[in-house]
Parts: structure tokens; C-alpha cells; sequence
């Protein structure tokens, strides 16, 4: 995207996961440009990173920013799942010098980009059709397992914050049970996120290798597993059918939980890497095996997100949404949301009163 000389403001983009932080500067509505990957582990606080990126671009003012992170979001205090960053939004704000920080869900930001994506960013697995303004699933194999939806509402795409991924692992195969009985003896509580992520690849890997009774090698990494099991090797190749398997499981859930009859999307580091074979894989077979709804997912598309960044497509969406909201605030002062959010805390409150009552019971 080639940059204009006329603009000396931009909006700060970012989307922070466990392993990377990218940052991008948005000179207009759409035009993003000076992308830059920086490792998580190379900076101890989230801010250190957003000051070393915007320390190399001090030639455009920055005043907005929104932040797409691998985290829930909502609350000043931000503690992230997968990495050791913990920080107040309100102190970054005030420590980066902005006069918006806006904190999104990174697979809400994702969400937000898959109405606008072309046909040559998609690559679809399997047969099925989407039928229009109904759900769509979004979910993504990084250093966890982000989800997201998107819902039509009064004529506009809405997304909806999820941490799916850290729902209870069901395993549908012998050979998935096996891994469960393996991951059991180290964890409590087995999430999906735990095997269908990029770190869950070296686990499925090790727990293959215990139950076969042979040596665990505890050097390999994801990205070894990957590379050679896309070469050919016999365990490693086992790893990702595995892999593959269960990620359909789970978007087969998900289809059915949520009702996704606009398709299913796939993002995140992991998938988009194994190119051609997770067409091949046993991916959308697993999600078509649906018992009394094995007809009902077997009708819903299923594609992979070929696109690069389009995280940032979707957090520019939802800051223009929230700065277009807030400039409308400004003019008119009280309007219909606040008297539906003064509704929305009269009824917390009965909620809140009625758990006492029954605590009191």
C-alpha cells in the first residue's frame, strides 16, 4: 500500500498474540501500511513494544489505536492467557500518549475481516454452501485456539467476543483417547486448546509416542514436526492427521453450538502453513461425522484464510465503528443505547438481588 505525503496523522493497528506482536499505521480508511512483526518474548511489557514500534515512525502522529489480543477483553486490567504480559489499559493509554486505546478480542478482529475477503484470499475444503446473513464461525490455530462469530445485525456484521478454544477436549477415536489418558497425567483439565494449537502439535507428537512405546523427542519443535511430516515422515505425519482430526471435531461443535450456516473460517498461524495437505487431511470428514447432524454439517462450507494480516482489516473496522460512535456521542449527548444500557443494569441489578435471595435460602 503506497503511502501519500498529505497525511501526517495515523491510527495505530496492532494484534497481539502469545508468540508475535504485528503493528501497522492506517494513513486512511483502508490503506494499511508499515507492517512489523515483533517477538512477544523480546520486550517485558506489551507498552515496550508499542514504543519501540511507534519510535520508528515518529513521523506521523498517532492519537487512536486499537489493539486486537489474544485475550478476553472488557476490563482495564489485561492479563494474557498465553504469554506474561499483564497491563492496565487505561496506564498504556496514558504511557503511549493516545486519546483513544481501543482493546478488542484478536479472532473478533478477525471476525470483522472475513465479510470483505476476496475469493483469491479464501481456500475452501469440501462441498457446502452459505446461506446468507446467517452465522459465521471463525476459528484459528496459533500459539492457542481463538474463536470467533459473526452475526448479522439490522443490515451490518456484529462480532461477538469467545474463548471456545478453552472448552473440555472430547476425543472421537481410540487413538484420541490415548492422547487424553497422556495429557491427563500432566494437566487437570484438557482444553481443545491444548492439542488443537501450534504447542499442541509437539504434545500430540509426544503422547503418539508414548502410547506406541517409543522414545519421546523432546526437541522437536512445531514447525520440525510440520516440515517433516510434510516430507514424509511416517510419526510426524501421524502428528498432523491427528492434528487435522481434531480441529474438525471441534469446528463440527462449534457449527452446531452457534448454528454457522454462513460457513466456517479458518485462520491463525498453524493451518495456512500446511498447505495442500489439510485439504487432503481427515479435517473435513471428522467435521461432516456428526451423527444425527452429519447432514447439517455436511451443507456447511468450510474455508481456510489465505489472506495476509487480516486481523488488521477487521480491528480498523471495529475502531472506526467505535470512533464514529463516540464522535456521535459528543453531538447528541444521551441516546437510545444509553437508555438501553441504563435498562441492561436495572435488570443486573435484579439478577444480582435475586442470587442473593437465593443464597439467602
Amino acid at each position: 500500500m503506497q503511502e501519500s505525503a498529505q497525511f501526517h496523522e495515523a491510527k495505530l493497528l496492532a494484534d497481539i498474540g502469545g508468540t508475535n506482536a504485528r503493528f501497522a499505521l492506517e494513513l486512511a480508511s483502508g490503506a494499511i501500511c508499515r507492517i512489523q512483526t515483533l517477538a512477544t518474548l523480546d520486550f517485558p511489557r506489551f507498552e515496550d513494544a508499542a514504543m519501540h514500534y511507534l519510535e520508528h515512525h515518529a513521523d506521523l502522529t498517532v492519537r487512536h489505536a486499537v489493539i486486537a489480543i489474544a485475550n478476553p477483553v472488557g476490563q482495564d486490567a489485561i492479563k494474557m492467557t498465553n504469554h506474561h504480559w499483564a497491563f492496565s489499559v487505561s496506564a498504556a493509554k496514558q504511557t503511549l500518549g493516545l486519546t483513544t486505546l481501543l482493546m478488542v478480542n484478536d479472532f473478533s478482529a478477525l471476525a470483522m475481516a472475513v465479510p470483505s475477503l476476496k475469493v483469491n484470499e479464501l481456500r475452501k475444503i469440501g462441498g457446502g454452501y452459505a446461506r446468507k446473513d446467517s452465522v459465521i464461525g471463525i476459528l484459528g490455530a496459533g500459539t492457542g485456539l481463538g474463536v470467533g462469530v459473526l452475526v448479522a445485525d439490522q443490515g451490518a456484521w456484529k462480532s461477538l467476543q469467545s474463548e471456545g478454544g478453552h472448552v473440555a477436549f472430547s476425543p472421537s477415536d481410540e487413538r484420541e483417547i490415548a492422547v487424553l489418558r497422556y495429557c491427563w497425567e500432566q494437566y487437570q483439565h484438557v482444553s481443545t486448546e491444548r492439542l488443537a494449537s501450534g504447542p499442541g502439535i509437539t504434545l500430540i507428537h509426544a503422547a503418539l509416542a508414548a502410547s506406541a512405546g517409543r522414545v519421546i523427542d523432546h526437541t522437536l519443535t512445531t514447525e520440525m514436526i510440520v516440515a517433516q511430516g510434510l516430507q514424509g515422515d511416517a510419526v510426524c505425519l501421524e502428528t498432523l492427521d491427528c492434528f487435522c482430526g481434531m480441529l474438525g471435531t471441534f469446528a463440527a461443535n462449534l457449527a452446531v453450538t452457534l448454528f454457522t450456516q454462513g460457513g466456517i473460517y479458518i485462520g491463525g498461524g498453524v493451518v495456512p502453513r500446511l498447505g495442500s495437505f489439510f485439504a487432503r487431511s481427515s479435517f473435513r470428514e471428522r467435521f461432516e461425522k456428526k451423527g444425527r447432524f452429519s447432514d447439517f454439517t455436511a451443507q456447511i462450507p468450510t474455508y481456510v484464510i489465505t489472506a495476509q494480516q487480516p486481523a488488521f482489516t477487521g480491528a480498523s473496522v471495529l475502531l472506526a465503528q467505535h470512533l464514529q460512535q463516540a464522535e456521535k456521542n459528543a453531538q447528541w449527548g444521551s441516546h437510545p443505547n444509553e437508555i438501553g444500557s441504563r435498562k441492561i443494569l436495572r435488570q443486573n441489578e435484579n439478577l444480582q438481588n435475586r442470587d442473593k435471595d437465593y443464597a439467602a435460602t
